[in-house]
């Protein structure tokens, strides 16, 4: 595999009530080192008319999708995997950005008072959008070196696709202002991820 890098764009919506923080270095573009922060954006106001099915939907399988790629990026950022350079910057990349992520969710299930996906019987994790199998991960955790670098970027790529796709459907149903501005960060980051991920593959 060829590896070279590749400037990461890793822009973030910043609308409605909720704030992302991003700095940049001198040259002006985006640091891709910054994580993606944001506030509770309801402070508990949240009232039934402020989100729908789609919202609650989107948020309780993005959760365990996050989980996953936390997952993913703590395997690469083992020693044992002998990861490239940089795939260990963007395992860190997406570890930064995606655990703040998951804590905004979970505290909008809380004020929504619904439930987290895998807390509800019936519901399988593996069959949503990019979502990796057992054997994909075990397989994952075998491999050290390039061989580790060329299927990590490639089950990631997917898995970025996966959220990808499933933040533009819930763009079309949904209803909720600050739902819709992490929908926008993440078809944002994600797809400029996917590009570089690529990139990197050569």
């Amino acid at each position: 595999m060829r590896l070279r890098t590749i400037p990461a764009v890793l822009a973030v919506a910043a609308l409605g009530s909720v704030a992302y923080g991003c700095s940049s270095s001198s040259d002006g573009a985006p640091d891709p080192t910054t994580t993606v922060a944001a506030s509770t954006p309801t402070d508990g106001k949240a009232t039934p008319g402020d989100f729908n099915d789609v919202d609650v939907e989107f948020v309780q399988g993005m959760i365990p999708h996050h989980e996953q790629a936390i997952e993913m990026a703590e395997i690469a950022l083992d020693p044992k995997a002998g990861a490239s350079a940089e795939v260990l910057a963007l395992a860190e990349r997406i570890r930064a950005g995606q655990d703040p992520e998951i804590d905004l969710m979970r505290g909008w299930l809380k004020v929504w008072g619904r439930p987290e996906m895998q807390d509800m019987p019936g519901h399988d994790m593996s069959s949503m959008d990019g979502m990796m199998t057992p054997e994909d991960m075990e397989k994952l955790s075998t491999l050290t070196g390039a061989a580790f670098d060329t299927l990590w970027l490639e089950l990631m790529i997917a898995h970025h696709e996966g959220a990808v796709k499933m933040a533009d459907i819930a763009k079309a149903g949904g209803k909720n202002a600050d739902v819709r501005t992490l929908l926008d960060a993440v078809i944002t980051a994600q797809t400029a991820e996917i590009t570089e991920m690529k990139g990197l593959l050569g």
